[in-house]
């Protein structure tokens, strides 16, 4: 399944369904002789199982670490790591009666339409039980920015429209809910008693905090550590927002309170949230995200069949009223992820002579190019057999003059030697038309 991926220098594949046998993660340019062990993993593991609060879901996982490659006597080698959780508690008899149907809320429907093929026991692999392997990684980056002194944590700021109004750090790690203010918690868990009396469910928000990152880790102007932050915290399920310092609110404020002024002792405010330009500015990192209410309620809803039909009928199985307690340190790691394979990156860079920058330039132009013309040849073919399929020629000489048409007129806009691109282009042609020869 592509889109497992995540990092350039430092990378992440997590992989496994909600009812696979395992979940994991393999992590690739992970430095050697960082200490690792199986209980650190596990006590990150366990801030994100379930409580036993009556808000939480009912499947209990024990999330032991099995560590198959990468480590040896308790440090790291350099080789990727690949780490391994056994499944052990889940149900997939809860999901007979709709394992037919596309739940509403639910990723079920845009899947089969994707794949023509879907996992229905829990989400498969879109279950937030894909998350471990997240948490995994993140607490092996979290050893890495310690050596730093970066560290990294977060809390629950609302839950329904119950809003914090402290951040009360310890208090996090001390409820089940993870609740940033202890004068609010009785209320947030009053609207979950509710929630939970009406078969109902409610999303919330959650914030996340850097301490101690240094000034000038990002690059512009499409890897600005801001757009590589959202796009992790954006790529765990249910977040459907995220905002970097003050976020929405500065579209209500003049530029002369939102600008942040500095002082002998640094900033005066920190409204950008650490980042300016897209780079780290020494300031503290503050990340906002919302999280929707859980999809799988008990309320009958309505749903649709594969057949096209709409069913009424309600989800059974082991469900949390509210994502946002586990959720945090899942996003404390994929922050944690995307803050390392940054910091590697810059210190790579820092170290390389001329040469070897330009190199670094031309390999990552080169693997873009290389997946860019994987795609081209597979929707060439793709257009070939529609083709064939309608009694139509499949190739034709007028849509190749198009084509080289097309180079010599961005030769002439762009500067680049138009007998190369040419050539280029010639051969890619005579290449698709091999590639479908060889196909029939």
């Amino acid at each position: 399944m592509s889109g497992s991926t995540f990092g350039k220098f430092l990378k992440i594949i997590t992989f496994g369904e909600s009812h696979g046998p395992y979940v994991g993660v393999v992590m690739d340019g992970v430095r050697p002789n960082i200490p690792i062990s199986k209980e650190e993993i596990e006590r990150e593991l366990k801030r994100r199982r379930p409580s036993f609060h009556f808000s939480s879901t009912d499947r209990k996982e024990r999330d032991e670490v099995e560590i198959l490659s990468g480590v040896f006597e308790g440090k790291t080698t350099g080789h990727p790591i690949c780490i391994v959780v056994k499944n052990k508690n889940y149900r997939s008899e809860d999901y007979e009666n709709i394992k037919n149907l596309f739940r509403p809320g639910h990723a079920d429907f845009a899947l089969f339409k994707k794949y023509g093929i879907r996992d229905f026991r829990g989400g498969g692999r879109l279950s937030g039980r894909e998350t471990v392997g997240r948490v995994i990684a993140g607490s092996i980056c979290k050893k890495i920015l310690s050596e730093y002194k970066i560290y990294i944590y977060g809390g629950v700021i609302q839950i329904g429209d119950v809003q914090a109004e402290i951040f009360d750090r310890n208090f996090v790690e001390k409820n089940p809910l993870k609740f940033s203010d202890p004068g609010k918690f009785r209320e947030a868990e009053k609207l979950l008693k509710g929630i939970k009396k009406r078969g109902d469910s409610i999303g919330g928000k959650v914030k996340i905090f850097v301490e101690g990152l240094m000034p000038g880790i990002g690059d512009p102007v499409f890897d600005k550590l801001d757009a590589l932050l959202t796009a992790g915290i954006m790529s765990i399920g249910s977040v459907k927002g995220v905002e970097i310092g003050r976020g929405f609110k500065v579209s209500e404020m003049k530029g002369s309170e939102n600008n942040d002024q500095f002082s002998q002792n640094g900033f005066l405010t920190n409204n950008s949230g650490g980042i300016l330009g897209g780079i780290s500015n020494g300031d503290r990192i503050e990340i906002t995200f919302s999280v929707k209410p859980t999809p799988s309620i008990s309320i009958e809803q309505s749903f649709l069949s594969e057949t096209g039909n709409i069913v009424k009928e309600r989800i059974s199985g082991r469900h949390d009223l509210c994502i946002c307690p586990r959720i945090v340190p899942v996003a404390e790691s994929m922050v944690a992820i995307v803050l390392t394979d940054s910091i590697l990156y810059q210190e790579k860079i820092k170290n390389m002579d001329e040469i070897e920058k330009k190199r670094m330039i031309v390999d990552l132009i080169d693997v873009e190019i290389l997946n860019l013309l994987s795609q081209r040849f597979k929707v060439a073919g793709e257009i070939m057999e529609l083709k064939v399929k309608n009694k139509k020629p499949a190739f034709s000489k007028n849509r190749e003059e198009e084509i080289l048409n097309l180079c010599r007129e961005f030769s002439e806009i762009s500067g680049v030697d138009e007998e190369k691109i040419v050539k280029i282009y010639k051969k890619i042609l005579e290449l698709s038309k091999r590639g479908y020869e060889e196909s029939k």
